[in-house]
């Protein structure tokens, strides 16, 4: 049975994070990421199985402290919680323009 367990590792000077990215997940993950974040490029979510919006807030953060890198990899779900949360495809948080209410 394959596992969904939420994966960080480094490879080079890419972050490649694997699995289910839920809240316990973020949780778990950020101390180690912080601890690889120095020299890394890039990230990337190709083998992210599922995401909830902490994970997101994990990946924007992690996205955050790279600013060169553009994430790679397209996980379930991310690009509707990016579109509720006004995040680019970079996760980086991009405002619109204030809207009158009717």
């Amino acid at each position: 049975m394959a596992s969904n367990a939420a994966t960080l590792r480094r490879e080079g000077d890419t972050l490649v994070i694997a699995g289910v990215i839920d809240r316990a997940a973020a949780i778990a993950l950020w101390p180690p990421a912080r601890q690889q974040l120095a020299g890394a490029r890039s990230l990337d979510l190709s083998a992210v199985t599922g995401l909830d919006s902490a994970g997101l807030a994990l990946l924007a953060e992690l996205a955050a402290q790279l600013p060169e890198a553009t994430p790679s990899g397209s996980p379930p779900g991310l690009a509707e919680l990016c579109a509720a949360y006004r995040l680019s495809p970079a996760l980086r948080f991009s405002a619109s323009p204030a809207r009158e209410l009717t």
